[in-house]
């Protein structure tokens, strides 16, 4: 019997239920029983991964230390778990296509016709044990996205069919489902799920454990009803009622059994050293804040708040780590100017202008740049968000009017951003940026040595264009500080403004790296920062 324990999470009835939320969830009480876990999201779009997807289309993208495109589902599983996650976690059924080619063009299959069985699902559930087979792990969670029934999820079900029946007692199934409420009859129905596991059954699925969401709380005799027509025990019907915030669903798991029911069904040992300790006191934290600060982030994608998923948590967590409760103003940049910025961003605490690709809403951000610098507003770029605080400087500052990147102007008489060397030659859009982490050295004596407190630090990495380092020393002579550069490369990684209360620009992204047990040191820093703003303003 394998030494690893497999649990696949589907979900049926609506996407968006939370299948990656409960799959943290239960990965965390797990964790805080002394298991070692780790969670791979299986997405059946056939992108090889969403690093050209628009982030209207999916989101954000979310990228691991060894430059991995990911779902943000990821993000969320890092953020519970504080343990990084790897290329290995997230696998495409463009992925699995392409390497299932790979293989037919070497002459792998010897020169057998090549089918969706036995071959696409080898690949599948060898991309699921891969985790397994590395030894570091003794549960690994495998979430299927979509909903059963979607044709593209078929292969994926399938493949978890086969390993239900190779594996045996050494794998469960979870599955999510939804209750719905009906306000014209007051009724929460269960027809919905019992669909849905009919349709996972007619795959060859049974599920072993359900996860109810719903608004309401379910009634012994529902999940009664549920057990009997679903073919699960009334244990194993678990209620997930809507929560005030999503770090409250370990503990809502927790109080519906839902580790106890998992460990008991995959024969695992039910010890009584669970330590959620410093998770409660995160939730204390979050519920009951002593400051509330007002923070405008600056983006083009803030009509869909999951553009910027990692940006938001990190906020959640370095304001828990000051007692602080950080609200956002979501601003598009497109609506700044220099006539209308002032109205938008008089109020503001502190501003973020976010990470983006491409021309739309440079102008605005300019703004909030100008803005937070001129008016002393703490400040943090992030990528394209440090780039545009360099040409704000540059140009109203330096001088040099006609300052730009050449992303925005490929003719800019002083490009202080440019395509970074290697980038000029590459034609592809899909894996081929400057991704993952990479080292940093920071200088003494200024903002971000005193953040990390260390010499070296490492950042992950999504981006193209570069600080142009021959206009350094003008920059540097005229107040802007270069406090952060690669070692090996001299690339610019962090910009400061020393003669400013809090004003930092970073190339990297520090909010892929922020968790609930660490939150990123320059998300705290900067949020307090805006605490003691707000205090001397109000």
């Amino acid at each position: 019997m394998p030494s690893t324990k497999y649990i696949f999470v589907t979900g049926g009835v609506t996407s968006s239920l939370g299948k990656g939320i409960i799959s943290a969830s239960l990965a965390t009480l797990l964790q805080s029983r002394g298991y070692s876990v780790t969670i791979q999201k299986l997405d059946p779009y056939i992108n090889i991964d969403p690093g050209t997807l628009n982030p209207y289309e999916h989101g954000e993208c979310y990228v691991t230390n060894d430059g991995a495109e990911t779902d943000l589902d990821l993000g969320h599983y890092e953020r519970f778990l504080n343990r990084p996650t790897s290329q290995a976690n997230n696998i495409t059924t463009g992925r699995v296509y392409q390497n299932v080619i790979d293989k037919e063009r070497r002459g792998d299959y010897l020169g057998k016709t090549v089918q969706v069985i036995p071959h696409i699902t080898d690949e599948i559930k060898e991309s699921i044990m891969a985790l397994g087979h590395t030894g570091e792990f003794e549960v690994v969670i495998t979430e299927i996205g979509g909903t059963v029934g979607d044709i593209e999820a078929l292969p994926y079900i399938e493949a978890v069919r086969q390993l239900r029946y190779e594996l045996g007692d050494a794998s469960l199934v979870i599955h999510l489902t939804l209750i719905p409420h009906l306000a014209a009859t007051g009724e929460l129905k269960t027809k919905p799920t019992q669909h849905s596991v009919q349709k996972l059954q007619e795959s060859g699925v049974r599920p072993d454990i359900l996860v109810c969401r719903s608004e309401q709380h379910i009634s012994e005799e529902i999940r009664r009803k549920l057990a009997q027509f679903c073919n699960v025990n009334k244990e194993a019907v678990i209620e997930s009622i809507d929560a005030e915030t999503i770090y409250a669903v370990p503990i809502l798991m927790r109080n519906q059994n839902l580790d106890s029911v998992v460990l008991k069904r995959l024969g695992l040992p039910i010890e009584d050293n669970l330590d959620l300790v410093n998770w409660k006191d995160f939730l204390y934290k979050i519920r009951y804040p002593k400051h509330e600060v007002e923070i405008g982030l600056i983006g083009k994608y803030v009509e869909l708040h999951d553009s910027y998923k990692s940006i938001t948590e990190a906020f959640i967590h370095a304001g828990a780590a000051n007692e602080c409760k950080v609200k956002i103003r979501w601003l598009h940049a497109e609506n700044l100017n220099s006539e209308s910025a002032h109205k938008y961003l008089e109020e503001l605490d502190g501003i973020l202008v976010a990470p983006g690709f491409g021309e739309r809403g440079f102008a605005g951000k300019l703004e909030a740049i100008r803005h937070a610098r001129v008016n002393k507003v703490p400040f943090l770029g992030i990528c394209l968000g440090m780039q545009v605080a360099v040409i704000e400087y540059a140009r109203n500052v330096l001088g040099l009017t006609d300052a730009n990147s050449t992303e925005m102007d490929a003719n800019t008489p002083h490009p202080v951003i440019d395509l970074m060397e290697e980038q000029k030659k590459i034609s592809q859009k899909g894996g081929t940026m400057r991704l993952g982490a990479n080292d940093c050295e920071l200088k003494p004596d200024t903002m971000a040595h005193k953040v990390y407190r260390r010499p070296l630090i490492s950042e992950r990495h999504r981006h193209r264009l570069e600080f142009n380092n021959t206009y350094l020393e003008p920059l540097e002579k005229a107040g802007m500080k270069a406090s952060g550069v690669n070692p090996e490369t001299g690339l610019v990684e962090i910009i400061e403004l020393p003669d400013h209360p809090w004003f930092l620009g970073t190339q990297f992204h520090p909010e892929y790296k922020s968790t609930v047990a660490n939150p990123h040191p320059l998300f705290v820093h900067f949020i307090k920062a805006v605490v003691d703003h707000a205090h001397l303003t109000a």
